[in-house]
């Protein structure tokens, strides 16, 4: 079996790609990524396939805030639009071909008029959902907020048509497929992997303090305005809140404006992955309290560091963990239930350690990338037989 690989960046392919190579089954994996920022990928440089020109010079166009909303959507539809183009012109003899969404409708077609497979990836949940989602989350907080890109919602829907089967890496991404039509014979749950290398426990947590950590790009969507709200509820005399990952401004204004935003908060940017495993080490919780994922991949990593996660059930976190036992899973946009287990966590030191040493175990145990990939394959397999 040879699998070809197609996404727009790096995300979760390049895992996958790597554990295909291992096992000889890689045929290729296509990106929009120039190939300088993939020199830590691990993988054969014949194996890799770029093409950076539209998608690459976006990212690296320093003014990309000042071209308007316009501008912006037709270069990131652009940039999707031409890669799938590229590589349906030059994709060779493969069995299945993994096209993460959005990019991928015409190489997939093509891969199954020669007789292959096409399997739509899609990180997310059902886009309308996602859309829908964001919409409401951005009402709800006065934002202004135009959509999804309908061209990008098109071709999406259409790649879902198209595949042979879609894969989602959580349960809640399940549902939202079903809830928007979608056979739930045609979706397979692939949860994704951590690697247990770069991510384990550095320290402790200083046993005087409780210290809050949000791991990733601040905004609505992530569900930042909800933790506000818990942290402020939350008593202890040495407590801390901080922010690993992109910040918004825009955001903190409108945190400040409705007397959100703590002036304790530490805003880090972003964090190199040694550095944030020492601060996932030190932390006593993570919480991720987003509106809309697919699964996200800090939960696991903070888990491999010994840090308890608190995470909404659009985070995946259902499928990661069992609820009360390694963390815990909370309903989406309810700040006093966020508090709530916050302040269980303050209020009980020892049991925390506890959830902390069996979080680090459970995630142990699940096989990070090595097992994402084999089940990736039974999916593969299924589909060829």
């Amino acid at each position: 079996m040879k699998v070809a690989l197609s996404t727009i960046g790096t995300f979760h392919s390049f895992d996958l790609a790597r554990e295909l190579h291992r096992d000889e089954q890689l045929a290729a994996i296509y990106t929009g990524y120039p190939r300088f920022k993939l020199q830590a990928e691990g993988l054969p440089a014949d194996h890799i396939k770029c093409f950076p020109w539209v998608h690459g010079a976006y990212m690296a166009f320093p003014y990309r805030d000042r071209l308007g909303e316009r501008l912006v959507r037709q270069w990131e539809y652009l940039a999707r639009a031409s890669l799938d183009r590229y590589v349906a012109a030059r994709i060779r003899g493969c069995d299945v071909f993994v096209g993460l969404s959005s990019s991928a409708l015409l190489t997939g077609r093509k891969v199954q008029r020669r007789g292959g497979r096409y399997v739509c990836d899609r990180g997310s949940s059902h886009i309308r959902m996602q859309d829908a989602l964001l919409r409401e989350e951005h009402e709800r907080w006065g934002v202004a907020y135009t959509g999804i890109d309908p061209r990008i919602i098109a071709r999406e829907e259409a790649e879902y048509a198209a595949a042979d089967c879609i894969t989602v890496p959580s349960s809640f991404n399940v549902r939202s497929f079903v809830q928007n039509g979608v056979s739930a014979s045609k979706l397979r749950r692939l949860p994704y992997g951590v690697n247990l290398e770069r991510f384990h426990p550095t320290s402790q947590p200083d046993a005087q303090r409780f210290d809050v950590l949000f791991a990733g790009g601040m905004s609505l969507r992530k569900g930042v305005p909800y933790l506000l709200q818990a942290y402020k509820a939350l008593e202890h005399p040495r407590k801390s809140l901080t922010f690993a990952g992109a910040p918004s401004p825009e955001l903190i204004a409108l945190m400040r404006e409705r007397g959100l935003w703590p002036e304790d908060a530490v805003v880090l940017g972003h964090v190199p992955q040694p550095a944030l495993k020492g601060l996932m080490s030190r932390s006593h919780v993570m919480v991720l309290p987003s509106i809309e994922e697919g699964l996200a991949l800090v939960q696991a990593q903070a888990m491999a560091c010994g840090c308890p996660v608190i995470g909404t059930t659009h985070t995946g976190a259902e499928d990661l963990f069992m609820d009360g036992e390694h963390g815990f899973v909370v309903p989406i946009r309810q700040p006093h239930t966020l508090a709530d287990r916050m302040q269980w966590m303050a209020d009980h030191p020892q049991e925390r350690m506890a959830m902390s040493k069996k979080a680090l175990a459970h995630v142990q145990q699940a096989g990070g990338w090595r097992e994402y990939g084999d089940q990736a394959k039974r999916i593969y397999k299924g589909l060829l037989s």
